[in-house]
């Protein structure tokens, strides 16, 4: 009998489908850039999970092309944040939110406004850009909370980011869309190993 036919008050334990919003991401080193006391992106609105394209050889005999798996590419990540503002309300004193995190994480990796002689010959290094956000992981979770599905990027980093776009004829809350870039990604549980 099919899921969505069962009587789930009859049958006692069964697995529930996962459902796209019980999920969290967790950048390990990003809450020493916020004051939200948290690696936790509890403002994370939506997540990708990882994906790859795997590549393609060809060798061509007479009237026939043979095709021999190539090389396999993950594909960028894309995670959009609403910014829940200041934790403390002095600017002075602590970070302002999700904008000035993105901000720091780039002056992290390595980047300087050419405003002066001592910037021009500091340069982004991937050491950097890696190290500012740290481990990024992508879990989706049951009902419980509990994690049934768990991805970590390998060596990511900022690729793109959007601020946003103000209007007065939006009340929306603020969000900011971040485009990450890794070398592998993990999936909890299944280990790459060679047969």
């Amino acid at each position: 009998m099919s899921f969505w036919t069962e009587n789930y008050s009859e049958i006692g334990s069964v697995n529930n489908p996962k459902r796209n919003f019980r999920f969290k991401v967790t950048f390990t080193e990003f809450d020493k850039l916020t004051d939200y006391g948290s690696s936790d992106l509890f403002y994370a609105k939506t997540a990708e999970k990882p994906s790859f394209t795997l590549g393609e050889v060809k060798h061509q005999f007479l009237n026939h092309d043979f095709k021999f798996p190539g090389r396999v590419t993950w594909q960028d990540v894309n995670i959009t944040m609403v910014d829940p503002g200041p934790k403390s309300g002095d600017p002075e004193t602590s970070a302002t939110g999700v904008a000035s995190a993105l901000t720091m994480l780039l002056a992290v990796s390595g980047y300087e406004l050419p405003v002066g002689p001592s910037s021009d010959y500091m340069t982004i290094s991937k050491t950097k850009a890696v190290s500012g956000i740290g481990n990024v992981i992508v879990t989706q979770l049951d009902h419980d909370g509990s994690a049934i599905e768990e991805w970590t990027l390998y060596n990511a980093f900022l690729a793109d980011v959007n601020y946003g776009t103000l209007s007065y004829a939006d009340d929306e809350l603020t969000e900011y869309k971040i485009t990450l870039r890794y070398d592998w990604a993990s999936y909890t549980g299944i280990e790459f190993m060679p047969a």
